[in-house]
């Protein structure tokens, strides 16, 4: 139901109140303040959680020239895993499901069409024990059911993050032969919802130390890594939304003022370009900006690169080759912030970080946002809203019982 215009013109003249421009104004100063006097590094208890790859700077790249340039790579390839969502049910059962997929540009139609499946099942019930081993059932297809810990709380964040983290580093593996230039994964290079589980309540760490299914997904990552380095050939992460708070969280417990809501929101106040006239705030649009690249230890960003990560995986080069290095890209045409992400193994040497950095600056100047092997991975992964609902209703047949829903779910249009 829409507001009644006298309602919603009562809304609205609240915010003639705020005068923010100005702040605004002061807010792009603070954030080239901090950015010349406080990143090179930032440090936290002693440690340098942000530091230059090279040295610290700004640039820019015209977006018309950009969009000529040849490509970097000959090959490209892309992938993401689609889920329907943790779905609890009435007998007990917390499922979710992942359905990872590749894609490549050039298009290569029979990698396209193979997928790996991982349904993760939590139930509190100890009498029973779902996981199965991997099975083909479709040419190039692959599928297995992961048994979920036993825990009192979070199951759905549990049920979640195993089957996405173990549909899409096992699906990478599989298919790491078919990727002969670059392996661009839709979000972050590292699993870091489980990462996460370090620093969160008392039983997400404890099951982050004790299951054998954390520390698989954990070991293969770091494989993943390794298989690409060995093979020469970069692997690295687009993340389209940044919710990372580490840096303003940091800069915060020195006392500066840091009036952003997240990071992405100081760096897009940093690498904008634009300048007033007559009063009004006129935004430059023709170039990209970014930043130089940086080595991040902060929160989860540190631990596969850490001594710590030596009690969970096996690792055969040096610690500081995994550590999660990245930049940040932003497009002021519709005003966007994205970041990649890439071992230093890879970005370590300034040629292939110059590749990787340039021809992910072409694909944003040429589709106005992530790059095309994105898109079209996150529409082959993709479980749809029609696909989830008769999952749903396949799977309340099979166990035998409905989806424990509640009323939000029929107020929001899921009342299957």
């Amino acid at each position: 139901m829409t507001l009644d215009p006298v309602h919603f013109d009562g809304i609205a003249e609240l915010a003639d109140r705020i005068e923010y421009e100005g702040e605004e104004r002061d807010h792009r100063e603070l954030a080239r303040n901090v950015w010349e006097n406080y990143l090179d590094p930032l440090f936290h208890d002693g440690t340098e959680i942000l530091e230059p790859l090279s040295d610290l700077r700004r640039k820019r790249a015209n977006i018309e020239e950009l969009a000529l340039e040849a490509d970097q790579f000959g090959t490209m390839h892309g992938l993401d895993s689609g889920t329907i969502n943790p779905q609890p049910f009435k007998n007990g059962l917390v499922v979710d499901v992942a359905h990872a997929a590749m894609s490549s540009s050039p298009s290569d139609l029979d990698l396209h069409g193979s997928r790996t499946i991982v349904k993760a099942v939590h139930t509190n019930d100890a009498t029973t024990e779902f996981g199965t081993d991997w099975e083909s059932y479709s040419e190039g297809s692959k599928r297995r059911i992961v048994h979920a810990p036993r825990r009192d709380d979070y199951e759905r964040d549990i049920v979640h993050a195993l089957a996405l983290y173990r549909a899409e580093s096992r699906h990478a593996l599989d298919h790491a032969d078919d990727v002969s230039d670059f392996l661009l994964l839709d979000g972050p290079v590292y699993p870091k919802g489980i990462i996460r589980w370090r620093d969160r309540g008392s039983i997400l760490p404890d099951l982050f130390e004790e299951s054998d299914e954390v520390r698989t997904i954990l070991q293969n990552y770091v494989e993943l890594v390794e298989t690409f380095a060995e093979r020469d050939v970069p692997l690295a992460g687009f993340v389209k939304n940044i919710s990372a708070k580490s840096i303003i969280r940091t800069l915060r417990a020195k006392g500066v003022n840091t009036p952003w809501v997240h990071d992405a929101a100081f760096f897009s106040q940093v690498l904008e370009r634009g300048e007033y006239e007559n009063g009004e705030y006129e935004r430059f649009s023709d170039d990209l900006t970014l930043t130089n690249w940086f080595v991040s230890r902060a929160g989860s960003d540190a631990f596969l690169g850490s001594t710590e990560a030596a009690r969970h995986v096996e690792r055969e080069y040096a610690p500081e080759q995994y550590e999660l290095t990245f930049c940040v890209v932003y497009d002021p045409r519709r005003r966007l912030l994205f970041k990649i992400e890439a071992p230093r193994i890879f970005t370590a040497d300034e040629t292939c970080r110059r590749r990787i950095e340039r021809q992910l600056l072409k694909e944003i100047a040429v589709s106005k946002g992530p790059p095309t092997v994105i898109t079209k991975a996150d529409s082959l992964a993709q479980i749809g809203r029609n696909s989830t609902d008769s999952l749903i209703t396949s799977f309340e047949r099979s166990f035998d019982t409905e989806l424990d829903r509640n009323y939000n779910d029929i107020r929001w249009g899921l009342d299957y």
